[in-house]
């Protein structure tokens, strides 16, 4: 602190009440962020006024015109007024404040934005007639008679005009318009039964449609994974487990995607609770937690997951924009969702995202250069195909043994139904069907009864042996190795409290910590996997992961990173020639084992390509 210039003076400060347009701005400066931050207080209030379609219209980012249309319940004209009023709401009676149902509860939002930009409301209540209000920068005008057929249309203009230095803090135009849609799309999500439209109005007139998801129907779970499909694509429908699990009051639905279909950052994660979508630290942690044995660092799971309970377990009126929650039990909210979602993955086997055969289709796809021609083939009359194949049969003297020593390729000969694998079903009746081929002695090419299969033999392999490996590990514990001397690690406080806290799950991993006097503890035993390790090192990294994700996979994740390293260079190495018995055992297995469909680093370990796909290669269809 500059001595020139004290913050403290030497006068005694005085103490002033401020009038309400200032307490107000204060109010919108938590409240109202920026643009999106309005258009989402307006759709709520939509949403909890029992809207079934609610129109969303923006201009130059949501800076110039913010329009929410909706044909909810309305506002009585003589409670407009009241409506713009701090504090006043028809949604709690003040009793409970824990016990709330509807998005909004604190009745700041409409006065907030009335103190910092043009704000009107025109409702229509039933038969009554419609009524209009406005206010601008904190000075309302008078109820007027208005018409409007239903509902409550909410417009605001010039946003943070009455506090033009709010205005400097503003994004682009392109910005503020993605981060209004971004608002939208997930309120969409979390109201599958409301119709929802988006449209930018900027220059003016009826503008473009930018987001349009229409009412669904059927039961949650059909709704919802429409309403997902249609947000975030086909794809993420078509490669998302359904999720749905209770414990303890808590119920947890939703979908979550298959580790094949990962992102490379977190923008595909959506948590929801009680309808209401948030972006909490807890929640992101245990969604990392429950995926982080199956992707690498670099890679983040995709997944739409609503958490139902009393309202009176988890608090909402923590955060100023409500986009954090804090929970009665938090260790119980997490639990539910790394346990229901690994028990998801691990039903879904050895399946593999959809997108992995896309993406080879399209690369074996040529580049088209006019309109494709589809090849229309009769079947040829037997004579024709007995003369076909008599004439491009190799001759004797030149057949493909000579090629051998070239290829890296074998066939496997087609056994007849009844010793196919020797099993009452036919290998090509199972989900990878019966082994063909190998090539280049890394691949193995499998017929299933719609298409083929392409397995990367080392990759499953590894991810083979790596669930074997962790199965062991379950079963007998972890070995530890007790310290000659004991390391003494000198903390604060805090610090030691909290990582005492964990003793008992990081005991279970082989690493035993004890409190030593003061703010100390003394690591006794470390994980004899791990050979060698610098415990201070780990201790403080431990403590880091606790203070930012509210808890530590440090000490499992390098566990099963020597567990994955082991595996590797335990499973069948690329270049090994194997036997049609061998590969057929190895299909076997990787559809008996859970998440086989991927390995240790999230990649796919086997390709799918539909027969229908190939066909439409070779334009046959």
């Amino acid at each position: 602190m500059p001595l020139s210039d004290p913050n403290i003076s030497e006068k005694t400060p005085v103490i002033r009440q401020l009038d309400d347009a200032a307490i107000n701005r204060i109010a919108a400066g938590e409240v109202v962020e920026r643009p999106a931050s309005a258009v989402k207080e307006l759709v709520e209030n939509a949403i909890d006024a029992g809207a079934r379609r609610v129109d969303v219209a923006y201009g130059d980012g949501g800076k110039t015109l913010i329009r929410v249309s909706d044909d909810g319940c309305g506002i009585e004209a003589d409670a407009l007024p009241l409506a713009l009023s701090r504090h006043a709401t028809s949604k709690i009676d003040g009793s409970d404040l824990l016990d709330i149902h509807t998005f909004g509860f604190r009745g700041e939002a409409l006065p907030s934005l009335g103190a910092v930009g043009r704000l009107s409301i025109t409702s229509r209540v039933g038969r009554a007639d419609a009524a209009s209000i406005t206010v601008e920068g904190g000075q309302m005008s008078a109820v007027r008679p208005a018409a409007l057929s239903a509902g409550t249309i909410v417009e605001l203009r010039d946003l943070f005009y009455a506090t033009p230095a709010r205005l400097k803090f503003m994004r682009s135009d392109r910005a503020e318009a993605q981060a209004i849609t971004d608002v939208v799309k997930r309120l969409a999500m979390a109201e599958p039964f409301i119709a929802f439209t988006l449209r930018d109005v900027t220059g003016g007139g009826e503008g473009r449609v930018t987001f349009r998801a229409e009412a669904e129907n059927g039961d949650l779970f059909d709704a919802l994974h429409g309403r997902l499909a249609s947000i975030l694509g086909r794809e993420f429908a078509e490669n998302a487990l359904r999720i749905d699990a209770t414990r303890h009051g808590l119920r947890l639905l939703g979908y979550a995607a298959l580790p094949t279909y990962s992102r490379g950052s977190s923008v595909a994660q959506y948590l929801f609770v009680n309808g209401r979508p948030v972006k909490d630290k807890l929640l992101v942690g245990a969604l990392r937690g429950a995926y982080f044995d199956f992707l690498s660092r670099d890679r983040h799971p995709a997944a739409a997951l609503f958490i139902d309970c009393d309202p009176h377990l988890v608090d909402v009126n923590v955060h100023p924009a409500k986009s954090e929650v804090r929970f009665r039990d938090p260790g119980l909210a997490r639990g539910l969702i790394v346990s229901a979602l690994r028990h998801a993955l691990a039903e879904a086997g050895h399946r593999a995202s959809s997108t992995v055969a896309d993406a080879t289709l399209g690369a074996m796809r040529p580049e088209q250069t006019g309109p494709a021609r589809v090849y229309q083939m009769d079947r040829p009359s037997l004579g024709a195909r007995i003369a076909s194949y008599n004439a491009q049969a190799p001759a004797p003297e030149a057949g493909f043994s000579e090629l051998s020593g070239a290829f890296s390729a074998r066939v496997e000969p087609v056994l007849d139904e009844a010793e196919d694998v020797g099993a009452d079903t036919p290998a090509e009746g199972l989900p990878l069907g019966a082994a063909r081929a190998q090539v280049h002695e890394n691949y193995i090419v499998a017929q299933t009864a719609t298409g083929m299969v392409i397995v990367d033999q080392h990759a499953a392999h590894e991810r083979l042996v790596y669930e074997k490996l962790k199965r062991q590990m379950a079963e007998t514990g972890v070995a530890a190795q007790a310290l000659l001397i004991p390391e003494i690690v000198e903390l604060s406080d805090g610090d030691c409290a909290r990582i005492l806290a964990v003793q008992g799950p990081l005991a279970n991993l082989g690493l035993t910590l004890e409190p030593f006097g003061g703010g100390a503890i003394a690591v006794r035993e470390t994980p004899a996997i791990l050979g060698e390790v610098n415990a201070r090192a780990m201790v403080l990294d431990i403590l880091d992961e606790l203070d930012d994700q509210g808890e530590s996979l440090l000490v499992q994740a390098r566990i099963e990173a020597i567990l994955s390293r082991v595996a590797c260079h335990g499973s069948i190495r690329s270049g090994r020639r194997m036997r049609a018995d061998e590969m057929n055992a190895l299909l076997r297995e990787m559809e008996a084992t859970p998440h086989s469909g991927q390995c240790n680093h999230g990649r796919p370990t086997y390709v799918e390509l539909k027969l229908s796909d190939i066909e439409r290669l070779f334009g046959r269809t």
